[in-house]
């Protein structure tokens, strides 16, 4: 599984641009080249920030052809596969996995929830069925279940489950997955705020929202920290911590389209339904911060 060697740094969770109700595919694929040039080290297409809950399949294979036209060999690619339908979550991953994407981004399924028994044979089954890198995303505040730990160590030794995105904002059960998970394992911080204490606990990386709108300054981030610079790590967490804030003023990734659109980088900061565009006091904030970092 040569990906999971390069499974590390800051991998950015993509937005999808739309306009006028459809995929802007000129914004996304300008986007891709932006981020090869920037230095970020890894695509997720079809993620949370890229509002998977609301594209359509075939949405989904579009935007997954056109990160692998712009991107395939350069970093790793990864696809957004996960429901809350095991079955439904199968044929997606395999769509990806046809269209030659290098691993599956796979959420804890919400709305069901399910025991920590469920979550394990939902994800011991679908490895077995899809045959590819997995890396296993915990997001209890979206989806109102916990992957404990214990149950991610199992899952650990199942082939092809080889990182988590973990996104639970505890430190401690960060902690407790080195402790538990099998060496080679790979912790990924899930967001933006925990990056720079996730990757003090020995993670290996983020996916990240910030790297959206900030690229080469996560990269250099998460590259410092690889690299056991932890001093100017920080600095550079803390120099970018008020960016972290502004994109969750309200639900990602509506602050993060809005910025990425005054920044001129994409064509709209079209959200679809049940989002909705920033309002107008929030939007005064972000432009704000946008204009303190010289970005707008």
């Amino acid at each position: 599984m040569e990906v999971k060697e390069k499974l590390q740094g800051s991998i950015v969770a993509l937005v999808t641009p739309f306009k006028d109700g459809k995929i802007d595919e000129e914004s996304f694929r300008n986007l891709i080249r932006w981020h090869l040039k920037e230095g970020t080290h890894g695509l997720l297409v079809s993620g949370t920030t890229g509002e998977a809950a609301t594209l359509t399949k075939e949405e989904k294979k579009r935007l997954f052809e056109i990160a692998m036209e712009e991107a395939y060999g350069k970093v790793p690619l990864i696809a957004g596969t996960g429901t809350n339908d095991t079955q439904k979550t199968l044929e997606l991953s395999l769509m990806a996995k046809e269209v030659g994407m290098d691993a599956l981004l796979i959420v804890t399924p919400y709305y069901n929830k399910p025991t920590q028994k469920g979550l394990y044979e939902h994800y011991k089954w679908l490895a077995e069925k899809v045959q590819m890198p997995i890396i296993l995303y915990n997001v209890p505040g979206r989806t109102a279940v916990n992957l404990l730990p214990e149950t991610t160590a199992q899952l650990s030794e199942i082939d092809y489950i080889v990182a988590i995105k973990e996104a639970c904002g505890d430190l401690r059960q960060i902690s407790e997955l080195k402790l538990k998970c099998r060496e080679d394992f790979i912790i990924l911080s899930g967001d933006d705020f925990t990056a720079f204490p996730t990757m003090a606990l020995g993670g290996r990386g983020v996916i990240s929202v910030a790297a959206n709108i900030v690229p080469r300054e996560m990269a250099e981030l998460m590259e410092t920290a690889l690299h056991g610079n932890y001093k100017r790590a920080l600095d550079l967490h803390l120099y970018l911590y008020p960016i972290f804030k502004i994109l969750f003023i309200e639900t990602n990734p509506v602050p993060a389209k809005e910025a990425l659109y005054l920044m001129g980088l994409i064509n709209s900061a079209e959200v679809r339904l049940p989002l909705t565009n920033l309002s107008e006091n929030s939007s005064k904030q972000l432009k704000e911060v946008l204009k303190s970092y010289k970005l707008i």
